[in-house]
């Protein structure tokens, strides 16, 4: 019998079984990254057990670790598979009264697609959901979101993260997003989010062409989201009345954290998306990009003008470590791994 020690032992981040510090980035990383992993062994433990194969459970060591317990397990309705959970920290040292940043009271954490029989159909769904900005309309992120606000009701949102990989990435970023219009700032942990567009940094080498592109689209987007929106201008709007808050210039204020690879087509685009930005600052038309930057050519043409993927604010950590393949380059794991090369920085929407 492999013993939990053992299984955590194997792949998890074993610098962190001894000691770690809720003041080091790279150690609430870990943390964060190892707690959604835990919701992945929860569900393929629940398929073990449905199949009849063994009733032992190996994601104990993923979050227990961390002095977490598991206090709710969440189900998808559809095909009742675990895709979230909600850790509680069991108990709190004194140390943390004067650890800055504190540690959490509870953390909500999200799994991404499975390629089991069990669970493929419906993550696939949801998959194309989010491709297609209807992720919201899904029962799997009612679930998700009435979790999350009722913790936040109950404990406020500074006692709660939020963590996802991949779909459940998209899952956690679109729990923030609605949070933080409503002026509850989440801190958010985003591993390997889908941004959901034309892959440009990967598809284009040339940087030249690449920075002629994205001018491009900036431009074409700025210039049909001012014509559409003098269309839609009401011209009986009192012109001395209070306007309502920008909902964008609201979300601007959450920086969730998001971790991304440039081997990584899933999620590469986030890199050429904010550092487009700078780029536009730099050479005197950022007052173009700050339009272009919240709406798509669907939003611009009256659409929904925020799309999932575009973050105002965030702070970016990009994996600069040579990746084998697609598997390793949108994995988990790599957000725990010690000694992987990476750069960050915090991109604000001014």
């Amino acid at each position: 019998m492999v013993s939990h020690r053992e299984v955590f032992d194997v792949s998890g981040p074993v610098q962190l079984l001894n000691s770690f510090d809720w003041r080091n980035t790279f150690h609430r990383r870990s943390v964060a990254a190892s707690l959604v992993q835990g919701v992945y062994i929860l569900e393929k433990d629940r398929q073990r057990r449905t199949i009849g194969n063994e009733h032992e459970t190996h994601a104990a060591p993923w979050y227990e670790r961390f002095h977490f317990q598991l206090n709710h397990v969440i189900v998808d309705e559809t095909d009742l598979s675990y895709f979230g959970a909600i850790y509680e920290l069991k108990y709190a040292h004194p140390f943390f009264h004067q650890s800055t940043p504190l540690p959490p009271r509870f953390v909500i954490a999200f799994r991404g697609t499975i390629t089991r029989s069990l669970t493929k159909s419906e993550d696939m769904n949801l998959n194309f959901k989010c491709i297609f900005d209807k992720l919201e309309q899904s029962p799997r992120f009612r679930t998700a979101f009435e979790a999350v606000s009722n913790i936040v009701t109950v404990y406020g949102s500074g006692s709660v993260w939020l963590a996802g990989h991949s779909l459940g990435a998209s899952i956690a970023m679109l729990a923030g997003r609605i949070m933080a219009k409503s002026r509850f700032q989440i801190e958010t942990y985003l591993f390997n989010p889908p941004y959901i567009s034309l892959p440009i940094e990967k598809i284009i080498s040339n940087q030249t062409v690449k920075h002629g592109v994205r001018i491009a689209g900036s431009f074409i987007t700025a210039g049909i989201a001012a014509v559409m929106k003098r269309k839609d201008s009401d011209p009986d709007q009192d012109p001395n009345s209070d306007p309502d808050p920008d909902p964008f210039v609201v979300l601007s204020e959450w920086t969730p954290y998001v971790y991304v690879n440039p081997s990584d087509p899933i999620c590469a685009e986030f890199i050429g998306y904010f550092q487009h930005r700078d780029k536009m600052e730099r050479i005197g038309v950022g007052k173009i990009e700050r339009v272009a930057t919240r709406y798509t050519i669907a939003g611009a043409f009256g659409g929904d003008s925020e799309r999932l993927h575009i973050l105002p604010t965030a702070y970016l950590t990009v994996n600069l470590s040579p990746s084998d393949g697609f598997k390793q380059a949108h994995g988990i794991h790599q957000w725990w791994q010690q000694h992987f090369q990476w750069q960050s920085k915090l991109y604000k929407f001014k």
